[in-house]
């Protein structure tokens, strides 16, 4: 049986209070655990909707817990951590040897939800169908592909009418998860992006590149910018109304992102979770999965 959302909210708490707690060590009254403990937490916006719900229904059955969840990005919520001025991070991820090494207190890693990251856009003319081959998305964000009727893309859009219209990435400014699973994803498809780019948590993108802070500001941004296209969390575009692009994946097929499809990834016994749960994917295998996608 899979746990609940609120079941995995409770499991992250029992792990937190677990631990040393933040607030106690720093001799601050009235937040040790034999009070009314707050815990404070930070990071990614790519999950952020979900956990302000799980904070809320956690709260109803737990009102003498506070919680706080600052939606900073991945990179902002992880350096908290390791500096200890938060209890919990969230980080689509994970966290490198390296800073998991600079936290005494030690770490522990709940994978709490699965997400997709999509290629939004907004194309005069266009409100759906497009479809983009792992060369061209790659190299839109390389900034090779420039116009939206390029041959390449005509190739596999051949019901469409697309405009000779410049392509304007709209990519995030602060350091990101989402930043992360998006170019972990395109260094194992496109060697010029590996060479290049590579992957991070904060890339030198193409100078005709937009910059954003978080998922919701991508996505806003998208949505007021004719000719763009941006990756952003899949839950964020859909809120927003956004037309997102079908993705060639590792089997050559077209997949349009949808919740089961992107869960599709983490069913059954195809990729066996590590004991210290940092499971990557950047490039699944399957006829029917869709190809970004990844824990938080």
């Amino acid at each position: 049986m899979k746990p609940s959302a609120l079941t995995v909210m409770i499991v992250a708490i029992a792990l937190v209070l677990a631990a040393p707690n933040r607030a106690a060590k720093e001799g601050q009254s009235g937040q040790t655990l034999q009070g009314s403990p707050t815990l404070a937490g930070a990071g990614s916006t790519f999950i952020a909707p979900l956990t302000e719900q799980w904070i809320e229904d956690y709260h109803d059955l737990h009102p003498e817990v506070s919680i706080d969840y600052n939606a900073v990005g991945s990179g902002e919520g992880v350096d908290r951590f390791v500096a200890g001025t938060v209890d919990f991070a969230a980080r689509d991820g994970g966290m490198s040897d390296v800073q998991i090494a600079k936290v005494d207190r030690g770490v522990r890693f709940v994978p709490a939800a699965i997400g997709g990251v999509v290629l939004a856009y907004n194309i005069k003319g266009v409100t759906g169908g497009l479809k983009l081959t792992r060369e061209v998305y790659a190299d839109i964000f390389l900034g090779k592909v420039r116009t939206w009727d390029d041959p390449r893309i005509k190739a596999a859009n051949p019901d469409l009418s697309l405009p000779h219209q410049t392509i304007v990435p709209v990519v995030r400014r602060d350091s990101s998860g989402t930043t992360f699973v998006f170019t972990n994803h395109l260094s194992a498809i496109s060697e010029a992006w590996r060479r290049g780019p590579g992957m991070g948590t904060h890339i030198d993108w193409p100078s005709q590149a937009m910059a954003a802070h978080g998922n919701e500001g991508v996505a806003g941004r998208i949505k007021v910018s004719e000719g763009s296209i941006g990756y952003v969390e899949y839950g964020f575009a859909q809120r927003l109304g956004l037309p997102m692009a079908a993705l060639q994946n590792r089997s050559g097929r077209f997949v349009a992102p949808e919740a089961p499809r992107i869960a599709k990834v983490f069913e059954g016994t195809l990729y066996q979770t590590p004991a210290d749960l940092r499971l990557f994917i950047p490039d699944p295998s399957g006829d029917s999965v869709y190809p970004i996608v990844s824990y938080s």
